[in-house]
């Protein structure tokens, strides 16, 4: 029995380990999607950030961000940490790859025209605290929200793999940002008409693409956590949620490649909270709305409301996350195929509540700190490119051409 016992804890810090090497790989796809997406002068400045970000997300998770969402520190002895192979080590690791996943997608959103260490330090609040609170909330029973859904409406607020708790945060917090921000010098002229800045590398976007699409399985089906908990409908749900998306943001955007690529992407978004509850065909219908909504609201954002989202995270993360978890409480339900155990308001609560949280918290960072120190280039660092942000940090008096 003792055995059996060692044998499971240790596949099961194998199959988790696994999920976060693929989700920690995704964050190459945050990387490639933004640098393609960027005029050229801005791509370093995007490769650097996602780096940078994660790397300073992984000592705001270790140190606070964990605690607060799981009541779990880790200043004890390396024998406690080491129990059950280090599975409560790797199941950080899994998790911190899903936090840091919160400055990736505001990175996108607030490109070419953000200060970099000011956005370094907002990154750090965030997942030390704004995103590990709701995070609690939806995942570990924190504040007795999911106890009072679960009496008021006769379900918890389901999110299996993150549509609300990770993409619909992240979206939101990204909204507040690029409103605190405002648009980038030049992007609409005086009689509000709007200046076309395209994709500096369709092939570059496009890797950025596949790389989280392929990493998203990871994401998706190993949020079982546990190897007996693994489904393979969950990955035939993101599957075809994948397909859905790429379809009608394919119809939707006029064969437009940078609408093609994020339509699986708008997909598997949506597909994240129900995965584990969805019949494939109400899975296929959710990433084919995802992938409309994405396009719709994309440039609604960019042309009538002059919202200056460079790369639409807030229509892709922000709304299709929302999406997400309120269609679980729609095609997770027996009527519509699925496995049941859901209720449409614990849904819409949950999810509105998430958004409430994200926005509100991360206005409050953004603007604390736009008070403090500024997030803005000036106007010769945003003309010449935030790459110049860069090279001021780290170039010497013998290396002055820097990159």
């Amino acid at each position: 029995m003792e055995n059996l016992g060692n044998l499971k804890a240790g596949s099961d810090a194998l199959f988790i380990l696994l999920g976060a090497i693929m989700v920690l790989a995704m964050h190459a796809g945050f990387a490639f999607l933004e640098l393609g997406t960027v005029r050229k002068k801005n791509q370093v400045n995007a490769l650097v950030k996602i780096l940078a970000d994660f790397a300073v997300s992984t000592l705001a998770y270790f140190f606070i961000g964990y605690g607060i969402a799981y009541g779990v520190n880790f200043f004890t002895g390396a024998e406690e940490l080491a129990q059950k192979n280090g599975y409560e080590l790797v199941k950080f690791f899994f998790l911190l790859t899903f936090a840091a996943a919160i400055p990736a997608i505001v990175s996108g959103g607030v490109a070419e025209r953000a200060r970099f260490n000011p956005m370094l330090a907002a990154s750090f609040m965030l997942v030390g605290f704004v995103y590990p609170f709701f995070e609690g909330i939806a995942w570990n029973h924190r504040f007795g929200v999911q106890d009072w859904l679960n009496t008021t409406f006769g379900a918890e607020f389901h999110d299996f793999a993150g549509s609300v708790v990770v993409h619909a945060v992240g979206g939101w917090i990204a909204l507040a940002a690029v409103l605190l921000l405002g648009a980038r010098r030049g992007r609409y002229n005086k009689e509000g008409r709007l200046s076309a800045h395209p994709p500096s590398s369709i092939p570059f976007l496009a890797l950025g693409a596949w790389i989280l699409t392929v990493g998203w399985f990871g994401f998706n089906v190993m949020s079982a956590q546990e190897i007996s908990k693994i489904s393979g409908l969950v990955a035939v749900n993101s599957l075809m949620a994948m397909v859905g998306g790429t379809l009608v943001a394919l119809w939707a955007g006029r064969n437009d490649p940078g609408f093609v690529h994020n339509g699986p992407l708008a997909g598997l978004v949506a597909v994240c909270a129900g995965s584990d509850l969805m019949h494939p065909m109400g899975a296929l219908v959710v990433g084919g709305i995802a992938g409309g909504l994405f396009v719709w609201m994309f440039t609604l954002t960019q042309n009538r409301w002059k919202i200056d989202d460079v790369l639409g995270v807030w229509p892709l993360h922000g709304l299709c996350g929302a999406w997400g978890g309120i269609a679980a409480g729609i095609f997770g339900l027996k009527t519509f195929g699925g496995l049941g155990g859901v209720s449409f308001m614990s849904q819409l609560t949950g999810t509105l509540l998430g958004i409430v949280i994200a926005f509100g918290g991360g206005y409050a960072v953004y603007a604390l700190i736009k008070k403090m120190v500024g997030i803005r280039l000036d106007a010769e660092e945003e003309f010449n490119g935030a790459d110049l942000s860069i090279h001021k940090i780290s170039a010497t008096p013998e290396r002055e051409s820097g990159w």
